[in-house]
């Protein structure tokens, strides 16, 4: 089967930045995340040739969610003046790589990815590349997986729907539903304070979903239902913003737009010498 390869271009910059260290070009110019990535692109098409390429990448502006939710990742630190010039330098070399680039105002990458992978999953395998394990919930039998790039040497963990139930005890769909009773401190999602994974695993597992475990409280071990009495609102509340839009609006109607039609040598190893990636030359 035809696999579609969908990048969340935001989360492994920030993942290849921390990871390569303070790499600079002659001029100085910081280029760590960019060189992290390419060489990503160079492992991944060579072992996975994918017929179809797109790069995804959140957009400044807020999100429905920050609409909603005005604290939705309000903890987060300022983004590094080092690591700013990198995200339009990496879609600089998707270009090169002649790869497909989409973002959308008031939609993050992840809700792009979801509505790419929902669209063509009958066309093609979806193999989404991401170090963000919210996309998780995305994965679909065999249809859609993702794959999750855990370190600078590249190292990965693929999941689909198996693996997931291994790793977390319940389905991809249902992550939504822990992360709507535990929370997600890295988006300031609140969840239901208390509860951990340990509690709301088995809850999720008995009764499907958020709305499924308020609807039998009175079934509940009181000690637990104490911690989620009064707290049913900010739970849907959380189970909404760790829901991943299947429904952005994109100009994009055809798999054969972004079909990917290998790697121009010449093209890369100029840009590369320009940019000092010597070692990624010699893998061309």
């Amino acid at each position: 089967m035809k696999k579609l390869l969908l990048i969340d271009a935001h989360a492994l910059i920030h993942r290849m930045f921390h990871a390569m260290g303070p790499l600079t070009t002659i001029e100085g110019e910081p280029i760590g995340a960019v060189y992290g990535v390419a060489g990503l692109m160079l492992k991944t098409i060579e072992e996975m040739k994918p017929e179809y390429i797109i790069g995804c990448f959140d957009r400044p502006e807020p999100t429905f969610r920050k609409e909603e939710y005005k604290e939705y990742k309000a903890n987060r630190a300022e983004v590094s003046s080092e690591l700013i010039p990198q995200f339009d330098k990496v879609k600089e070399m998707f270009s090169n790589f002649g790869v497909h680039t989409l973002e959308k105002p008031g939609f993050e990458a992840d809700d792009i990815i979801g509505t790419l992978a929902n669209k063509y999953k009958s066309e093609a395998q979806v193999v989404i590349m991401s170090s963000d394990r919210d996309l998780l919930q995305l994965i679909e039998d065999d249809r859609v997986v993702v794959e999750i790039i855990k370190n600078a040497n590249m190292s990965n963990v693929l999941y689909d729907e198996k693996k997931v139930l291994e790793d977390y005890g319940i389905y991809p769909r249902q992550i939504i539903d822990l992360k709507g009773l535990v929370g997600d401190a890295s988006d300031n999602i609140p969840g239901v304070p208390g509860v951990g994974p340990k509690t709301a695993t088995p809850l999720i597992k008995e009764f499907e979903s958020v709305e499924g475990v308020y609807e039998n409280l009175v079934i509940i071990p009181e000690k637990i239902t104490k911690k989620l009495e009064g707290f049913k609102e900010q739970a849907l509340l959380s189970k909404r913003l760790a829901t991943i839009n299947l429904e952005v609006p994109l100009d994009f109607t055809n798999l054969e737009e972004v079909r990917f039609k290998g790697l121009n040598k010449l093209l890369l190893t100029d840009y590369f010498e320009k940019l000092g990636f010597v070692s990624l030359i010699a893998k061309l």
